[in-house]
């Protein structure tokens, strides 16, 4: 029998074409779909393929730990995903639908 998932369980782990991987915790995840950003409950697949697969990646203008993902998802609508790299580790600090890119030095496509 299956053990009950906990917070802490990772709900996915990706590698970016950046070379590190992106982690998210089941709590973690629980936390952007209920609180942060409800659109992306049931995404889990269109934030993996923007990490994995992503259209364009950015640093932060404000921290060069921070990576944000984008993917198109149509309709002038892009899906991002935003990671914090530590260590060689990244992990996920946020996902959202949004209509615009970000400003910030583009390091993907190069």
């Amino acid at each position: 029998m299956a053990q009950p998932l906990s917070n802490d369980d990772v709900i996915f782990n990706v590698v970016t074409p950046l070379g590190f991987s992106v982690r998210a915790t089941t709590g973690y995840w629980r936390i952007i779909t209920t609180i942060k950003h409800p659109v992306m409950q049931g995404r889990e697949t269109a934030v993996k393929d923007a990490l994995s697969n992503p259209d364009v990646v950015r640093l932060s203008k404000s921290d060069p730990q921070i990576y944000l993902f984008y993917r198109f998802d149509g309709a002038k609508r892009w899906v991002c995903a935003v990671a914090r790299r530590l260590n060689g580790d990244g992990f996920l600090i946020t996902a959202y639908r949004t209509s615009n890119v970000k400003e910030g030095r583009q390091i993907w496509p190069k």
